[in-house]
């Protein structure tokens, strides 16, 4: 199993900590990953961090599909790949009609079928097999509706792209995950425990099945897992009831959140309606109070060194097992990624 290290903070400021970074490229780190949200992007970041790195990958999780072209984003990672020696990865995600439409200014439409055309339209122009054409329900090139000129004519990818640029999905639904599974490498769970893998297997084999010949050698499950070592089991939690009530409670409309959905799959279903009640009702503090600790327990490594390695097992088994291809860790503290280092690698 590989380990990756989630890096691409989102918040006032735009912070990269290069030491870490390298202290995780040294420890033998397989990657290193970028996020964006309504503000800083993913894409800068990750540039700055190829830029001062030798060895270590860098992914997206998650470039927003609604807010770049297909074409685009290929292009992007096309010189981001040849320029860092085929150290780039694409990491996709549909963001949320929230997001979309308010922020973007674009429709939400269909995000299981924008990210099936999107990655093949990528995949296309990264061949540079023909001239890019394509016909699809959300994209088609040339495009020939309202406004077009007519002129638009099908192009071959000046570049010659020679390295391979894998492709994830940021998905949780089971549309979403099946959607990856045929046409990506591999997609990121935003958390996921790891004797529940189950809850993927369906959706994965329907995927791979849509693909044809496809199997787990050539998908990577790669979860984000966040690490908070110290002594008070407790006040290692804080952070992730906060941050667990957000996306249970508040990432999206109450009749449509991902996240609240998931967390009643992994067999939380009356604490999923509690946290989104206190949290839509303004009560973001009970709503915190009311993530259970076994779940925050069976996505994520919190506590004093011993209680990580020995909750570390469970994610080894997984592992070992090919359900669980990298575990990317939400962890600044040098010290644990040490002790996961030392353990996993």
């Amino acid at each position: 199993m590989k380990l990756g290290l989630l890096a691409g903070g989102i918040g006032p400021r735009v912070r990269v900590n290069l030491d870490v970074i390298k202290h995780a490229e040294t420890l033998g780190f397989d990657s290193v990953w970028t996020a964006e949200a309504w503000g800083g992007d993913a894409v800068t970041p990750a540039t700055w961090m190829l830029a001062h790195t030798d060895k270590i990958k860098v992914g997206t999780a998650i470039m927003q599909m609604p807010a770049r072209s297909p074409a685009m984003t290929a292009m992007t990672a096309m010189s981001l790949a040849e320029l860092s020696g085929g150290r780039f990865i694409v990491g996709l995600g549909a963001s949320g009609p929230q997001v979309v439409e308010g922020w973007h200014g674009v429709p939400y439409g269909k995000p299981v079928t924008r990210l099936k055309e999107y990655v093949q339209i990528m995949k296309q122009i990264f061949k540079r097999e023909a001239p890019l054409s394509f016909e699809g329900e959300l994209y088609q090139l040339p495009y020939a509706g309202p406004g077009a000129t007519g002129l638009g004519k099908p192009l071959k990818s000046i570049l010659h792209c020679e390295e391979d640029i894998p492709i994830f999905s940021a998905s949780i639904t089971p549309k979403g995950v099946a959607a990856a599974a045929e046409v990506c490498d591999g997609f990121f769970p935003i958390w996921m425990d790891p004797e529940k893998h189950h809850v993927f297997d369906e959706p994965i084999s329907e995927g791979f099945a849509a693909a044809g010949d496809k199997n787990m050698s050539q998908f990577d499950v790669s979860p984000f897992v966040t690490v908070s070592m110290g002594d008070d089991v407790e006040k290692c939690m804080m952070p992730l009831r906060a941050n667990m009530a957000l996306y249970i409670g508040g990432m999206g409309a109450r009749d449509k959140n991902f996240y609240n959905n998931y967390a009643k799959a992994l067999g939380f279903a009356d604490a999923a309606v509690e946290i989104q009640d206190l949290f839509l009702a303004g009560r973001k503090d009970e709503a915190a109070a009311a993530v259970p600790a076994e779940l925050i327990d069976a996505c994520h490594l919190v506590g004093p060194a011993e209680r990580i390695k020995e909750r570390l097992q469970r994610w080894k088994t997984a592992g070992t097992n090919g359900q669980v291809a990298s575990m990317l860790l939400g962890c600044q503290q040098p010290e644990a990624l040490e002790l996961i280092a030392g353990e996993i690698l």
